[in-house]
């Protein structure tokens, strides 16, 4: 299977790519999507990482698997295409920035304004078969995409992370937090947002406000 990624990242994860669980991951994923129907389609599984370069990552959300239904999934973690119903923790995400920002509710649940501008938007699981959440989980994906986080971390400084709820919040440890920024929330899920542990969080105002203490342009989150 053809590995659609950019050259920054490329330079970065090559040894990843050569690893035997990355090889055995490719032959799954191929299978699978010559097999079933799998989301998202395969020239957007990198998706993420071709809309923002290693250079300019300077915020990183942790999402946790590709939406499963049909037309959904494009490769930015909580992003759906243009015209697609918001799925509910993607509402209560722009609810939050709503609330924190005075933004107003956007039409489009396509995030990839965000990952433009340095936002990397990384499922730890990169494909999905079709209405089968979970099913592409224990392949190889977590190895993979737990490399991408300690490599940003190594590599870079004075990134901002969002670790949202308790998947991505076990992350923290790949993350050194010396010279990095970590917030930490309840997830946008329903479930977790109606229990109080998502709005308020205002995350997005301080990630602006941690990126302006660094000199760095802040993140336009409009769309």
């Amino acid at each position: 299977m053809t590995i659609n990624i950019d050259e920054s990242w490329n330079k970065q994860l090559n040894t990843e790519f050569d690893q035997p669980y990355f090889k055995d991951l490719m032959a799954f994923v191929k299978e699978e999507y010559f097999n079933n129907l799998c989301f998202p389609k395969g020239s957007e599984i990198f998706n993420a990482f071709n809309h923002c370069k290693f250079e300019t990552v300077k915020v990183v959300i942790i999402g946790q698997d590709p939406y499963h239904d049909v037309g959904q999934a494009n490769g930015l973690s909580f992003s759906v295409n243009d015209g697609v119903k918001h799925p509910p923790s993607l509402v209560n995400i722009f609810k939050e920035l709503e609330q924190d920002l005075g933004i107003p509710y956007p039409k489009s649940g396509d995030l990839t304004p965000w990952a433009n501008q340095g936002v990397l938007l990384l499922n730890a699981t990169l494909t999905v078969r079709a209405h089968q959440a979970g099913s592409h989980q224990k392949k190889g994906w977590e190895q993979f995409t737990d490399a991408v986080i300690k490599t940003i971390s190594s590599e870079k400084k004075n990134v901002v992370f969002l670790l949202w709820g308790g998947f991505a919040k076990k992350k923290k440890k790949l993350i050194d937090t010396s010279k990095h920024i970590v917030l930490e929330s309840g997830h946008p899920s329903p479930l977790s947002a109606n229990r109080g542990y998502w709005f308020g969080n205002k995350h997005f105002s301080e990630t602006n406000s941690q990126l302006e203490r660094v000199a760095e342009t802040p993140i336009d989150w409009n769309l």
